[in-house]
């Protein structure tokens, strides 16, 4: 099985085998970049998705991608006037490269894949350039589908405050999906000719200039050292040396509608009903719950 087909059809075992490959430490580290600042444990399940991390942080996280790698800090005020009518300073919005240029079109391959054939193949039906991913917590919590055309991001989320199953087969593509998709229709509907941008071609201009040289997408480092290949808890193929202890669990609650906007300012989420899941470690006794939705990258 390739990348992209274990990517498309939401695999685990690819996934974990790749962070096994390259420690958890460095996915950790790549995610800092993307403007993840919830905690994540140093734990080979984060890769999969056992981590809690708000529907806002993965919304704005995927905007690099059709964004060319560019990372615009999100809003979600865009200005205030005074009675006078003159608007209020405000302080520029960060702007940073937080992957190449090649390595973003290569994700983008990853991401159109997942609706072209993969989890989120209904929405092809839209007919129109599109990207994105499913998810889906145990026991069918919490479902959930992030995606984006060129111009524009969207997330969408559906669980219970109690974490009560959303039902058997409940999973993003079929409880998520289709509102993302509902949104989209309308979002897109006079942007027939919008078109992601190809191999070769030169790197996306934005209306918006890094915020310093510095910004600039820095290497990654490179792979851990030597794996850990005698770890039972890790899958085969090695891993990080320290055996993965439990991680979080996904608390949820319903988010707010969402707004429509370019990839720079990501769209928030509509409430509904019903999601799909699979394995996610079991919540420490001593974390907090928030009355906030954080469900995790797909796990399915």
């Amino acid at each position: 099985m390739t990348l992209v087909e274990a990517f498309a059809e939401s695999r685990n075992i690819p996934a974990l085998k790749l962070a096994a490959r390259y420690g958890i430490s460095h996915v950790i580290e790549m995610a800092r970049r993307f403007g993840i600042t919830s905690n994540l444990p140093v734990v080979l399940p984060v890769a999969i998705g056992a981590a809690d991390i708000t529907l806002a942080e993965q919304v704005s996280g995927y905007t690099v991608f059709p964004n060319d790698g560019i990372r615009i800090e999100p809003r979600y005020i865009r200005k205030v006037t005074q009675a006078d009518g003159l608007p209020l300073d405000e302080a520029p919005s960060q702007v940073s490269e937080v992957i190449p240029v090649e390595t973003a079109r290569t994700m983008m391959q990853f991401l159109q894949a997942v609706v072209q054939h993969g989890t989120g193949a209904s929405a092809s039906q839209l007919k129109h350039p599109l990207g994105g991913k499913t998810g889906t917590t145990n026991d069918f919590t919490d479902a959930w589908f992030i995606g984006f055309s060129p111009s524009v991001t969207c997330g969408t989320w559906i669980g219970f405050d109690d974490r009560e199953t959303l039902g058997e087969k409940e999973t993003g593509a079929r409880a998520a999906l289709p509102m993302w998709m509902d949104f989209m229709r309308a979002a897109i509907a006079n942007k027939p000719n919008e078109a992601f941008v190809t191999a070769g071609a030169p790197q996306k201009k934005l209306d918006v200039p890094l915020s310093s040289p510095a910004d600039r997408a820095k290497p990654l480092a490179p792979p851990a050292e030597k794996l850990d290949e005698t770890d039972p808890d890790l899958p085969e193929g090695g891993g990080e040396s320290k055996k993965p202890g439990p991680a979080p669990a996904v608390p949820s609650t319903a988010p707010s509608p969402p707004v429509s906007g370019d990839p720079a300012a990501p769209a928030r989420s509509v409430p509904g009903s019903p999601g799909k899941g699979t394995t996610v470690p079991a919540t420490p006794a001593e974390e907090q719950r928030y009355g906030v939705a954080k469900p995790p990258p797909d796990i399915n």
